[in-house]
């Protein structure tokens, strides 16, 4: 017997064993169950129900097996295809797309070319041996012309059927539906369906594992099978997911006896079993696990599905019906969405695949399918929503702007109020609180950010500052292969956009002198790591600015720029770093940081500098009485935990040090990056991650790190003034000749002029004040300069840059 209170203290770590479960089959009341299942749901789940917006693309109703309750499987009729034509097949799925799907299911017989004569000719017709084979190229076609993302259910399959539906697929399936042998004997539901058998449908899945294929699994309950045989089969799936972690969701759907088939007359499972058999499932698997109950088979009792632990609808299509419960039509879209709230929860569409697999496509997804999986997808892995990203001209997406401007919540969740009050009281926040509030949605969204205002305001008041400086790239030869980067040129670079140059130390000089005849205070120089420079040419480059222009901050070299040169010179970074100083550097920009997360690294640029180097070099800085600036380069292959570690290590190093001036979010810009051109990083973030990423910077940085600035030339004009409400306090630098984030397709601009800058703080209630580098106010006749200057002046080339041929 299970003790009375043993639901009621089951921990969300610890899985139900065999013997405690089957302890659960003869319980009646099933109050503490269903509250035990709900609690483990909500711990991984939160309060989100997700579901697919599909079509059903019935290839063919073909079957070897003649399963006792199906209506799906039909013989070969006379006068109708065994299949269905590849126009057919793209009308299908051509009229989802145009209704918003993002998934075509393919559902189909298990090999009916064993069977019937008629479906081996019309596959011959169709140039293929095999439905299998047949059913790779279909999901090729639907791939590339609608981008549709294939989920094959195709039945049993070898491993040369896995792996090139793998190819072309984000997800595969197939019902266990029991392990119990017994239901295959004469008078069983399975009886004469060879691919029914257990062991067979085991071996598949095992073998999908194998291939590293996101899976869908499942038992039908109400077949004949006991309780002990249901918990059986759901152990059978736990053991295979324990040791290949592929499969990404289970289904406990309930029989529904069909007229015409031998099983019309059976008993339905009740409402009363299917619950009591999803919460056994829920507190069998880890917390993590999806489950989820077809909608159309219990319409009316949706919100007890839900309490009873699911937390997934599966597939539900606006434009096909479910051919294989045709009787069950799908529910509207908003009639779920009500159902759903209505057990306190919040619908939200996802993939095919699943968020937990799409965060890791190089592991759980093909090179073919990478590409239209990334560009669908946030970097928690669920649907983007829109069609904006950093650097493009367009219109910022309405649905954020929405929830930011709405009137506040009456309620917040308390996990989100906690981690607020823990940044209120000043401490440190922990990398699960900061993935938290990456995740935040709608209104918790929207909390956030203002959250972060909030703080903003305490901390700066509401001045908005700015700095007059002039970006001088000296050179974009680079010897790194960093694949983010659109600017570098050179052997072992991708050559995109532009010429290769290397400015000589004239150009150098004159660049910075005519900054300082615009009224600059800065000059920001970083360049490719050119093969022929040394820790001598960036001393140079400090001196001839300091000699031409005597008042000029000189902000320059990049970390990576900085290891390099005093590896060149044989001497410790510390030592390099006081000559540069000596020499007249004033600051580093806090840029070669991208991620700081060696995962993401060795993947974005595997030759640069370690997380380890990076901060080595800064605390050497520091320690040198040199200030910086901290960047952080999102939205390509990076995770919400990625960025969370990112920003607890700088706040860690500002805590040892105080060095870091200001914290600088830089959303990737896309469009000329090879390794998206590669097809393997996203479009940049989502405006919603660009927001959150400045307010939670905000709240995770406090009080460390005060200034908070967002980038113009990733975001534009009205996507900065957006930032100012969510934590910000800085628009940064007017720039005048800005060419790294316009190499990579950046359409904002070089040059932001004092004038427009200032224009922008006022628009959204701020008081616009001019700084230095280090956040004093600028001087008057600075100020004064930089107001008269003219527009961009056409940068100096010739005779002063050395322009190199393309090789």
């Amino acid at each position: 017997m299970i003790p009375a209170d043993f639901l009621a203290t089951f921990p969300a770590d610890r899985r139900l064993s065999r013997e405690e479960a089957l302890g659960l089959v003869a319980v009646q009341d099933h109050t503490a169950l269903h509250a035990a299942a709900a609690r483990r749901r909500d711990a991984a789940h939160g309060d989100r129900v997700s579901y697919s917006r599909k079509v059903f693309i019935p290839l063919t109703r073909l079957c070897r097996d003649v399963c006792h309750y199906c209506t799906f499987a039909q013989p070969p009729q006379k006068g109708r295809a065994a299949y269905l034509s590849p126009d057919q097949v793209l009308a299908i799925a051509e009229a989802g797309r145009n209704a918003g799907c993002k998934e075509a299911l393919f559902t189909l017989g298990d090999k009916p070319e064993l069977r019937y004569a008629t479906a081996r000719a019309e596959l011959h017709a169709l140039g293929h041996a095999s439905t299998l084979s047949y059913l790779a190229e279909m999901g090729e076609l639907v791939l590339k012309r609608t981008g549709l993302l294939a989920h094959f259910n195709p039945g049993l399959m070898a491993d040369d059927n896995l792996a090139a539906l793998r190819s072309v697929s984000v997800s595969q399936g197939i019902m266990l539906e029991s392990a119990s042998s017994r239901l295959c004997e004469k008078g069983g539901p399975h009886h004469g369906s060879p691919d029914k058998h257990p062991a067979l449908r085991i071996d598949t899945i095992r073998r999908a594992g194998e291939h590293a294929i996101p899976f869908t699994s499942g038992i039908l309950i109400g077949i004949g099978e006991s309780r002990a045989e249901r918990i059986d089969a759901l152990l059978a799936l736990r053991d295979l997911n324990d040791r290949y972690g592929h499969i990404q969701e289970i289904i406990i759907q309930n029989f529904r006896p069909k007229p015409g088939t031998r099983m019309a007359d059976a008993e339905a499972p009740s409402l009363h079993d299917h619950l009591w058999t999803i919460a056994v499932a829920r507190l069998l698997f880890e917390a993590g696990m999806n489950l989820q109950a077809p909608p159309n088979l219990r319409p009316d009792e949706l919100p007890a599905l839900i309490d009873a632990g699911i937390n997934d609808w599966g597939g539900v299509s606006p434009v096909t019906p479910d051919h294989v419960n045709p009787e069950a039509p799908w529910p509207h879209l908003a009639a779920l969405a009500e159902a759903t709230a209505a057990a306190g929860k919040v619908l939200t569409e996802r993939l095919a695949i699943y968020p937990a697999f799409a965060r890791q496509p190089r592991k759980w997804l093909s090179d073919r399918v990478r590409k239209p999986v990334g560009d669908l997808v946030d970097g928690d892995g669920w649907p983007r929503g829109d069609t904006w990203c950093p650097g493009r001209d367009s219109p910022l997406p309405q649905t954020e702007l929405a929830f930011l401007h709405a009137d506040p919540p009456r309620r917040i969740p308390h996990e989100i109020t906690a981690i607020l009050a823990t940044v209120e009281r000043g401490g440190l926040l922990t990398e699960q609180e900061i993935v938290q509030l990456f995740r935040a949605r709608d209104q918790d969204f929207a909390a956030v950010c203002r959250a972060a205002d909030v703080l903003r305001r305490v901390v700066n008041g509401d001045v908005v500052s700015y700095v007059v400086t002039r970006n001088i790239n000296y050179t974009n030869i680079c010897s790194f292969r960093c694949q983010f980067c659109a600017f570098s040129k050179g052997k072992l670079s991708e050559n995109l956009r532009g010429r290769p140059y290397d400015l000589d130390l004239r150009a150098i000089a004159d660049r910075a002198g005519e900054a300082w005849q615009r009224g600059a205070t800065e000059v920001c120089m970083q360049g490719g790591i050119h093969p022929s420079y040394t820790g001598r040419t960036y001393l140079e480059i400090a001196r001839a600015v300091r000699e031409c222009v005597p008042g000029m901050h000189v902000h320059a070299f990049s970390p990576l720029e900085v290891f390099q040169g005093a590896k060149s010179l044989g001497i410790p970074v510390a030592e390099f770093l006081q000559a540069l100083k000596a020499a007249g550097l004033g600051t580093l920009p806090g840029t070669a940081a991208e991620i700081l997360d060696d995962e993401v690294r060795a993947v974005l640029c595997p030759d640069k500098l370690n997380t380890a180097e990076w901060l080595a070099v800064m605390r050497a800085a520091h320690a040198t009485g040199l200030r910086s600036t901290a960047t952080i380069m999102f939205g390509h292959v990076d995770r919400y935990e990625h960025w969370a570690r990112h920003l607890i290590r700088i706040r860690d190093l500002q805590i040892e040090t105080g060095g870091f001036t200001e914290f600088v979010p830089l959303p990737f810009v896309h469009m000329e990056a090879p390794i998206y051109l590669k097809g393997r990083s996203r479009p940049g973030p989502t405006f919603r991650e660009v927001l959150l990423m400045h307010a939670v910077a905000r709240l995770a940085l406090h009080p460390h790190i005060v200034n908070i600035q967002a980038s113009w030339v990733k975001l534009g004009a009205e996507g900065v003034r957006q930032c100012l409400g969510a934590g910000v306090n800085d628009l940064g630098g007017t720039l005048m000749d800005e060419s790294i984030s316009r190499a990579a397709g950046a359409a904002y601009g070089q040059e932001m002029t004092p004038q427009r800058m200032e224009a922008i703080i006022r628009a959204a209630g701020r008081v616009p004040r001019q700084r230095t580098t280090l956040y004093r106010d600028a001087p008057d006749e600075r100020r004064t300069r930089s107001f008269l200057a003219g527009g961009r002046s056409a940068a100096i080339e010739s005779p002063h840059v050395a322009a190199l041929e393309t090789h």
